[in-house]
């Protein structure tokens, strides 16, 4: 019990007067409640979660609100006593005032005698109101106060009669007020809610893709979804729905494969989910008020089920319908076994539960307030009951697991609120879970059956045979068959991208229409103003002298001008420059004013034209220390306050997360031994991760702590060891926090692979092992560690997205076999892909790249001749700036191109590297006549032509034997030598009128490269036939 309790005194003495206005009305009507009592003595030990709600902290909860452990309730007709300690008591006070019956509050403390005088004091109160005393007779409560109270009470136990003052407690708390049928309601709504969004859906989804789960691990499943708090804000939520009022009153059980226990009184089994009957069952607590749904679900049931179904079915209906005001808690049980009789199966009655339900409320169920044979309650409008009709032990006629399925049960469970005898029947508050026998049968077998049926095969065509076929071949010459497949590639991804550009196009039009105008939107730079002083007084005493004075604490300079001090603010200051000359320095202080052309950052608009700006003012002084002193400061104030807007600025995207919620219930999930970065200080210190309800923790050793919420993060990854010295966990946000002093929106906790090193010279086994065994072993044990350390990392990143499901979160590893070298910053490392980014995790600055941001992707300097290439990646929001990585080796072209073509990327390429910055500073102006000009299509017009020119040149080049023998005959006439063919071909490139493409010009490369070869090798085959003639 904290400081935030806060005690309703209007409620409680209007509960209070409820109470002892019915206590004096029973004693006019014959006493048939409250027993003839005189007072009713409540007695709370210590707090135990274990027995949870009874009759004693109910009646608690009823009138204060909270639970009040080691704390004595005094009733009698004419006041009210509470004996607690002095903590509880100043809760207490407020109840003094305000009220037609008088409270007094008796403190206990440490002095035992003195307790003993209270005790009595009480004891004397009991004594005086009359012989009979009313009391809960079957208290679970237990504790030294009990214990103690016990003690005292038995002195006067043969003066005072003893009376159980349960049915009477009951009574008063059955009928709810406005304020708890809410409460009920709510609980209500949200169990039904449960029941049918969430477990129907997950315990269908099991069942229809076979799966293995326990009884006991789905009940914990449902029992977690508590801790979901977007899930309990679906579209039906009741008005301020409060997911923090949430408890379990009935711990979710699932029940299946012929073990039911109709009361819950046991708890879920080990036994695996069985598809045939499923019975489910829990309750939900909102503000301590309980809630209780329970339904039967049928898998691929048979006829007889389906009619032991709707009969029980008729039966819940018919007790729902009796709930209403004057009626009799027998009559209801009497009229559902009255619908059993008139069946077609009256034996049924042996079946059927000994009571069809109990009063619900702070109680999750009243004892004294059971609707079977006996009960002669009558029902008032306002009661709430839950309500539970069901048949145990039936048997299966036809059963398709003769050991599972041959005894079956069937439940039905709702919270109903009893209405005026004028309605028809009870309100049902958990309507939202069906009942009807279409909603709660599920049919798998049938859809296998369809599935198992044989497909008609096409028919083969009997002219083709097999070997002919396989001997069929789409290219004339072996050689042609890898060419021949590249350019269908080439083809096929040439034809996607025209699609992809094609629909990119159209996407813009219908993105931005005419009229868009800028994406910076059309906002008008104001003229800045700031302020120094708001009033005279702020001044500094100083100002009398009249000299440049500045002003750190209001960030200000005040200059003396005609003989007035004029206070300046920094932001107005451009910079302050001293010049010596003569026996004077002089003071220059330059002013921003607009106009003045020296950048954009100091560009100012014009307010009012007509206005006149001072430009720069003067000072002169003998005192050549001081000037230079004030301009010092006013540099640094001004670097400060520069430096102070850029903090400013760059906090802006900085977003206060939410707190926190620690588990407190068990020990969190944990990592330890693990690496931050960005790092909390400079020395490399590690800490440990947790798995919390909302989020993740990280311990720093050093007393620090980072937090991670799960509505934050946008990408979860998992990077294994294999290629790197480290495993990583990467957690990409949404937006920005503070870690230490900096802003990040990538937190990434790694362990290195290679810390796990031992000393092995004190092995024994060294001896006997020499050479490449022992080598070979000390492989074996790294590739182990390797493998362990990997998968203690991802089974730890799975328990992160299960934890943070509800957001919509999941595991993204790289494919490290689609990754290339690249430079996103400065260093060269491995960029790699995943299933929604494009990531590079291994070296800081980290870069997370989601895929659906993606606009367009241009490849720059993509030429012969060049060894790399560079990757622009521009993003559908025009005013982020393009992602640029440089310097890929040209080998991977193909394979980026795959991959960005396999992604649905349109990307394009060029020879030229671009100017990025003007390019979107004309999109950013007018996308729409961007778009409406081509769009992107200035990108790849250039390419494209230059393919097809490369295409038609390519079929029409052909080199024929003899051209080949002549031109190795000419060797001897050739002015090169065997070095000077690369110069050539260098020459050849550079010279414009040649006209030549690049294929062309790489054949003669390699044709002097073969002339070359030749000469070598026959040049003294050559010599030889000269010699004989």
């Amino acid at each position: 019990m904290g400081d935030e309790v806060s005690i309703d005194p209007a409620s409680f003495h209007n509960r209070l007067s409820t109470m002892i206005t019915t206590w004096k009305g029973d004693k006019r009507t014959g006493n048939n409640v409250f027993g003839d009592v005189g007072s009713i003595v409540v007695v709370m030990g210590k707090s135990d979660e274990v027995q949870g709600f009874h009759k004693a902290n109910a009646m608690q909860f009823w009138l204060l609100g909270y639970e009040f452990p080691a704390t004595l309730f005094l009733m009698t007709l004419e006041g009210m006593y509470f004996l607690t300690t002095k903590k509880k008591a100043t809760y207490l006070e407020v109840l003094k005032e305000g009220g037609k019956t008088p409270v007094e509050i008796i403190v206990r403390g440490k002095d035992q005698e003195e307790n003993a005088k209270q005790l009595e004091r009480i004891l004397d109160i009991i004594k005086n109101a009359g012989k009979k005393v009313g009391v809960i007779s079957k208290e679970p409560s237990t504790g030294p106060f009990v214990n103690e109270w016990k003690t005292a009470f038995a002195d006067i136990s043969k003066e005072v009669e003893e009376f159980d003052i349960s049915p009477a407690l009951s009574a008063v708390m059955a009928v709810k007020d406005e304020n708890e049928l809410r409460a009920i309601r709510n609980a209500s709504v949200a169990s039904a809610h449960t029941m049918a969004d969430y477990f129907v859906d997950y315990m269908s989804d099991i069942l229809d893709k076979d799966k293995k789960i326990t009884h006991k691990a789905l009940s914990d499943k449902i029992a977690s979804k508590i801790d979901d708090n977007k899930f309990f804000k679906w579209k039906k939520a009741p008005p301020n729905f409060d997911t923090v009022q949430l408890d379990w009153s009935i711990n979710p059980t699932v029940m299946s494969g012929g073990n039911f226990d109709l009361k819950l009184n046991s708890e879920p089994d080990d036994s695996n989910l069985h598809a045939g009957v499923i019975v489910a069952a829990m309750g939900l607590r909102y503000q301590t008020y309980a809630s209780s749904v329970a339904r039967t679900y049928l898998v691929d049931p048979n006829k007889s089920q389906e009619s032991m179904y709707k009969l029980l079915l008729s039966v819940h209906d018919e007790v729902i319908r009796e709930l209403r005001d004057g009626v009799m808690a027998k009559d209801v049980y009497n009229k559902a076994i009255a619908v059993i009789k008139a069946s077609k199966k009256p034996e049924l009655v042996e079946k059927f539960v000994k009571s069809v339900g109990a009063g619900i409320g702070i109680e999750a169920r009243d004892g004294t307030l059971v609707l079977n044979a006996k009960n002669g309650r009558v029902l008032k409008d306002g009661m709430t009951f839950s309500i539970s009709t069901g048949f145990s032990d039936l048997e299966n006629t036809n059963p398709q697991d003769k050991k599972r399925d041959a005894k079956y049960s069937l439940l039905l469970s709702d919270t109903v609120r009893v209405t005026p005898a004028a309605q028809a029947e009870g309100f049902v508050f958990t309507r939202d879970a069906a009942t009807d026998l279409e909603s709660t049968s599920f049919f798998f077998n049938d859809d296998e059956e369809e599935e198992k049926k044989p497909k008609a095969k096409p028919k083969k065509d009997p002219k083709v045979g097999a070997v002919a076929s396989s001997n069929i071949t789409k290219t004339r010459l072996r050689g042609q068959g890898a060419q021949t497949a590249n350019e269908e590639k080439e083809a096929t991804r040439r034809e996607h991208q025209r699609d992809l550009h094609g629909k990119k196009q159209s996407e813009g039009l219908d993105k931005y229409t005419e009229g868009h105008g800028n994406l910076n939107g059309t906002e008008v730079k104001k003229f800045k103003r700031f302020e120094s002083y708001k009033r005279d007084t702020q001044f500094p005493s100083k100002i009398k002298d009249l000299i440049v004075l500045v002003d750190q604490k209001n960030d200000s300079v005040i200059l003396p001008i005609m003989g007035r001090p004029v206070p300046f603010h920094i932001n107005t200051l451009k910079n302050a420059t001293t010049s010596q000359e003569g026996d004077f320095c002089y003071l220059r202080i330059n002013f921003l004013s607009p106009g003045q052309g020296v950048g954009r950052k100091d560009d100012q608009p014009f307010e009012d034209p007509t206005a006149q700006f001072i430009r720069s003012l003067t000072f002169r002084s003998k005192d050549a220390n001081r000037m230079e002193d004030i301009k010092d400061q006013i540099t640094e104030m001004k670097k400060t306050s520069t430096r102070r807007e850029q903090e400013k600025k760059d906090m802006e995207d900085v977003v206060e997360q939410e707190k926190l919620i620690e588990i407190r219930s068990r020990r969190p999930y944990r990592l330890d031994n693990i690496y931050v970065r960005p790092a909390l200080e400079s020395k490399r210190v590690g800490g440990a991760v947790e798995i919390h309800q909302n989020g993740l923790r990280y311990h720093h050793l050093g007393s620090q702590k980072v937090d991670l919420l799960f509505s934050n993060i946008k990408h979860l990854f998992f990077q294994p060891c294999v290629g790197e010295l480290i495993v990583i966990i990467h957690v990409h946000l949404i937006n920005p926090i503070m870690i230490g002093k900096r802003k990040t929106k990538d937190v990434q906790f790694y362990r290195e692979a290679t810390e796990m090193q031992f000393d092995e010279t004190g092995n024994r086994k060294r001896k006997h092992r020499y050479g490449d065994e022992e080598e070979f072993e000390a492989e074996q044990e790294e590739k182990r560690r390797r493998a362990q350390l990997d998968k203690e990392f991802r089974n730890f990143t799975e328990k992160i997205a299960d934890a943070g499901k509800a957001e919509g979160m999941a595991v993204d590893m790289p494919f490290r076999d689609l990754g290339f070298n690249g430079v996103p910053s400065r260093s060269s490392v491995t960029v790699q892909p995943t299933t929604d980014c494009l990531v590079q995790l291994t070296e800081p600055p980290f870069m997370v790249i989601t895929l659906t941001d993606i606009e367009v992707v241009h490849l720059e300097r993509v030429q012969f001749g060049l060894k790399n290439f560079d990757m622009v990646i521009v993003f559908k929001d025009f005013t982020r700036a393009p992602a640029h990585i440089n310097t890929i080796p040209v080998e991977a072209l193909d394979s980026v191109k795959d991959w960005l073509d396999s992604v649905d990327i349109p990307y394009s390429e060029g020879p030229l590297n671009l100017n990025w910055a003007t390019i979107m500073k004309t999109v950013i102006a007018d996308p729409h006549e961007f778009f409406k000009d081509g769009g992107w299509s200035f990108l790849s017009t250039e390419s494209d032509s230059e393919g097809s020119d490369e295409e038609e040149e390519e079929s029409a080049f052909e080199v024929s034997e003899e051209e080949l023998v002549s031109d190795e005959s000419s060797e001897d006439e050739s002015e090169f030598d065997d070095d000077a063919s690369a110069e050539a071909s260098a020459d050849e490139v550079s010279d414009d009128e040649e006209g030549e493409d690049w294929d062309e010009l790489e054949k003669k490369a390699a044709r002097k490269d073969r002339e070359g070869g030749l000469e070598d090798e026959e040049k003294k085959p050559k010599v030889k036939p000269s010699k004989r003639k």
